[in-house]
């Protein structure tokens, strides 16, 4: 549907509201250019799309796994093309959107782009090196997931079916463009993934391979925690922050540690909570509803009752 397609059929009612719409447009002006400008630096307009990053998306799928996400009908002699020609079209759209996210940098953050003629080239093009190692880490966390749900039947069941399995995706390809410096685009990738499967994975969290997340709703992956090597969630777990860190003025300091981080071989139950700079050791067990505030040794097993009485020690 476009913007035609909401215009009204001509009637009195219309006529009379439509004489308000120039008093209308006038004080949103008035809001956006003078009492409430939230423009950055002031003039930047030209901000990344998320309709345009949702095709994109759609696009690095395709070509990461051909024939889950991209064309069934695929040969040994046209995959390759296929792949080819969806990278080209889908790296030259995220070309653009990742040039109008560094618009949004500070002018000091901006200086070691401009040094570059074309920074948003440089950042996609080894963002695009790196897909066939995304493509290997998604694979072992495919892999983690078939293993750890027996009611998974295939690997293709697990890639198609389930949400944890999408929200990694994400992340892994959201990670990849935040590390390289792309702003604004990997946080729109992860809201895209938050909306579409209820699971909030920051890009900046550092996660392991042979990550799971089963069923998945719920669960919160703060921007600063740690997550070690095959590690699993379940729904609603919530690696969160504990308290904030102000300044002199009192304003929230921006990228302290203050998340949990979670070591190898931890599995962690539905429902639990996990909050501030706290260590989960190796191979531990944190039960469901679990209210954690504290590190716990490797090989411990958490419930609620146990840790209720730590906490009361």
């Amino acid at each position: 549907m476009g913007i035609d397609d909401l215009t009204p059929e001509f009637s009195p009612s219309a006529q009379t509201s439509g004489s308000n719409l120039a008093a209308i447009v006038a004080g949103l002006r008035h809001s956006r250019e003078v009492t409430h400008k939230i423009r950055h630096q002031g003039h930047v307009r030209e901000l990344p799309c998320r309709a345009t990053l949702t095709q994109i998306r759609d696009g690095l799928l395709a070509a990461l796994f051909p024939s889950h996400y991209g064309c069934s009908n695929l040969t040994d002699e046209t995959i390759d093309y296929y792949v080819g020609h969806t990278l080209s079209r889908t790296l030259g759209a995220l070309t653009e959107q990742v040039r109008r996210g560094l618009l949004l940098l500070e002018p000091e953050n901006r200086a070691r782009f401009e040094e570059a003629d074309c920074a948003a080239c440089d950042i996609v093009r080894d963002f695009a090196a790196q897909l066939p190692a995304i493509r290997t880490a998604l694979v072992n966390d495919l892999k983690a997931a078939y293993r750890g749900d027996p009611a998974a039947t295939s690997l293709a069941e697990v890639l198609l079916c389930y949400p944890g399995m999408r929200a990694v995706i994400h992340y892994r390809i959201a990670h990849a463009l935040t590390k390289l410096g792309a702003p604004l685009v990997p946080r729109m990738l992860a809201s895209i993934s938050q909306t579409e499967t209820a699971i909030d994975i920051h890009p900046d969290a550092e996660i392991g391979p042979h990550f799971f997340i089963d069923h998945g709703v719920g669960v919160v992956i703060g921007q600063t925690a740690i997550i070690g090597e095959n590690v699993r969630l379940y729904q609603h777990v919530t690696l969160g922050a504990k308290r904030f860190a102000e300044d002199e003025t009192g304003a929230l300091v921006k990228g302290e540690p203050r998340h949990p981080i979670i070591e190898d071989n931890v599995v962690i139950y539905a429902g639990a909570t996990i909050l501030g700079r706290v260590t989960v050791g190796k191979g531990s067990v944190i039960g469901g509803n679990v209210w954690l505030t504290r590190s716990v040794p490797p090989g411990s097993f958490v419930s609620q009752a146990q840790n209720r009485l730590a906490e009361e020690e």
